[in-house]
């Protein structure tokens, strides 16, 4: 049984996105089975300690027994303190897995400092995308949001996504007409991902097409296991994992302005694409 640890890069905070807001993704981790028919992973669930110091677990994590980190960088900007940041990209370097995600705009910025992943994650003020044209307000609804900012939908809605160049495993789905994942939940304001220039175990897996612009933008970067460490995922969106854009029946912060759709709902069959990529995530990082 490997070790996944799901983590927040802010305290507990129940009117954010603490930890506690992924508790449906926890559960179903939880239930995966190996090929041998036991459970696959022991799945652990937190919350940073105090921001502003080391923190206990990530700051260490290349000396624990943690096989994959899911990192949710719900943070605005000082989630992770330096030695978190070491700590996890020597995780990396000695074969750790890491899922890293964060939002829109600077939300989640903390993990520019990871080694290699983090300049996969584009920002409005840290690392931006390098196309210049890129540089603009795609979600003109949110105001007070600026880029990056695409507009998949609305949180408890579903977007169609399309696999880019050969067929990822992490995109499979025997159970899809197509044999690819076509849906994974939307959001009204997506942060973006790439490719790093230096990097070569990196590509491009999924994209996602704005609802306002008409514009694609990538939603997933896929790093292989290479002499840098282990392999990696760049995801644009915390909220593709998030109880709340599963079911909006669960609740999210007060914050949240926009009202939910319910095309989760409505069409089972985009919860279950959703939770096959995220099973798919889970056995590929430590295949």
């Amino acid at each position: 049984m490997l070790n996944l640890l799901l983590q927040t890069t802010i305290e507990e905070q129940p009117d954010d996105w603490d930890i506690s807001r992924f508790s449906r993704l926890a559960s179903f981790l939880a239930t995966l089975r190996d090929k041998d028919g036991g459970l696959a992973f022991r799945v652990t669930a937190r919350n940073r300690t105090q921001r502003g110091t080391p923190d206990p677990v990530l700051s260490t994590l290349d000396k624990s027994d943690v096989d994959q980190l899911w990192l949710f960088a719900v943070d605005g900007g000082d989630g992770l303190t330096d030695a978190d940041c070491m700590g996890i990209s020597r995780f990396r370097r000695l074969g750790g897995a890491l899922m890293v995600t964060r939002d829109h705009m600077d939300v989640g910025s903390s993990i520019c400092n990871l080694g290699g992943i983090g300049a996969a994650h584009y920002f409005h003020s840290h690392n931006r995308e390098p196309d210049l044209s890129r540089h603009c307000v795609d979600d003109t609804y949110a105001t007070n949001i600026s880029w990056p900012n695409y507009h998949s939908g609305a949180n408890g809605d579903f977007q169609r996504v399309r696999s880019v160049g050969s067929i990822h495993p992490v995109m499979r789905d025997r159970q899809s007409s197509t044999g690819v994942i076509q849906y994974l939940p939307s959001h009204p304001h997506e942060g973006v991902v790439g490719v790093p220039a230096d990097d070569s175990t990196g590509r491009v897996v999924v994209e996602g097409q704005s609802l306002v612009s008409g514009r694609r933008f990538n939603i997933a970067v896929a790093f292989e296991r290479s002499e840098h460490g282990g392999r990696a995922i760049a995801q644009s969106t915390f909220h593709h994992f998030a109880d709340y854009n599963w079911d909006p029946a669960c609740g999210c912060p007060t914050f949240v302005a926009e009202s939910p759709g319910d095309g989760m709902a409505r069409f089972p069959e985009a919860l279950r694409s959703t939770k096959q990529y995220a099973s798919n995530l889970a056995f590929w990082l430590s295949a």
